[in-house]
């Protein structure tokens, strides 16, 4: 019993120590613009912390101690409000909107920039229509800008007259920021999906950003992919309403899909390779979603479409072009409305 005791006790000391470095670095993150006082303030949760973990006894009343302290912190950190007006980059500086009309799809403020560069780039705003009764197929590109533990995933829908809706959960980054892994944990960014045209996000990461990108085709019922897609344009409508905070851990670009395809009924149970996305598709070939008449490792390779992409630079059959010799979309669910292969 006195080993448990100790056990638990070790436990949940991690937890609070844990839980009050977070909220210092929460002060000095997103606390005062002075450093001076930002650092000031982490510094004094900490040594308050750890006060009241030596000095208060019994040691109940010191966790509970320590525990108020991060609560304090952790109530002031939720009263951070994200924000529609700051001085935003100009590729996100438009929120996109949708409207539905029967079984027509409009989107407005649908990116579709033309690159001579990273950040070099004729803007172009547009105004597209989607027939939803023309879905055809449903994909999930992966780009990887280094070691492939972790990339960016868009989701595509594919039409009957070759057309392509993409879109991409990302921050909304403000003139002069640059996005930091750390930073994403706290209240940095908020929350953006860029709408756009495949030459725009896919043609972007490939072309010139030097990343390496996968497209995997995704089998399901049509009547799946008409719901995801909807339910992104609840959230996108959503935000354009009310902006949202962006999390690198609970509302990124692979965790908000998932939240998306839970929405809809059609989603995996929590696992850990929606956090290590770069096993993203490991998890999709165990649950037949994606082709699995060849093995994983050479599904893996005949999707990497880099080459193609950068080969076929910005031109009007961009999206053709990077499916060329694509292994086809599997058949589920046995239905005439399934997605058919290609």
């Amino acid at each position: 019993m006195a080993v448990l005791r100790v056990t638990l006790r070790l436990v949940v000391s991690l937890i609070l120590a844990l839980a009050i470095l977070w909220a210092a670095a929460a002060l000095w993150i997103d606390g005062p613009e002075s450093r001076a006082l930002a650092g000031t303030l982490a510094g004094g949760l900490i040594l308050i912390a750890a006060t009241g973990a030596v000095l208060v006894r019994p040691w109940r009343r010191a966790a509970v101690a320590v525990f108020a302290v991060f609560a304090v912190a952790l109530a002031w950190w939720l009263t951070l409000t994200p924000s529609h007006d700051r001085d935003w980059q100009a590729d996100v500086a438009r929120l996109p909107t949708a409207t539905l009309d029967g079984s027509r799809l409009t989107v407005r403020n649908l990116r579709n920039f033309e690159y001579r560069g990273e950040t070099d780039y004729n803007e172009r705003w547009e105004t597209r229509t989607y027939d939803l009764d023309t879905l055809v197929g449903f994909d999930m590109f992966v780009s990887f800008w280094g070691p492939t533990l972790y990339g960016h995933t868009i989701a595509s829908w594919e039409f009957a007259d070759g057309g392509h809706l993409a879109a991409s959960i990302e921050t909304r980054k403000e003139k002069g920021e640059a996005y930091s892994a750390l930073r994403g944990f706290f209240r940095q960014y908020e929350l953006y999906y860029v709408v756009g045209d495949e030459r725009d996000l896919i043609g972007l990461r490939a072309n010139h950003r030097g990343e390496t990108v996968y497209l995997y085709r995704i089998g399901g019922l049509m009547s799946e992919g008409r719901e995801l897609l909807l339910d992104y344009v609840r959230e996108i409508n959503a935000i354009a309403e009310r902006p949202r905070w962006y999390n690198a851990l609970t509302h990124n670009c692979t965790t908000s899909i998932w939240h998306h395809t839970k929405a809809v009924g059609s989603g995996p149970s929590l696992d850990w390779r929606l956090l290590a996305n770069g096993y993203l598709v490991d998890l999709a070939h165990e649950r037949g979603t994606v082709n699995t008449s060849i093995p994983l490792a050479e599904l893996k390779r005949r999707s990497d479409i880099t080459e193609r992409a950068r080969s076929s630079g910005a031109g009007e059959d961009f999206s053709a072009a990077i499916r060329e010799g694509l292994p086809p979309r599997p058949r589920l669910g046995g239905s005439a409305n399934a997605a058919p292969a290609p």
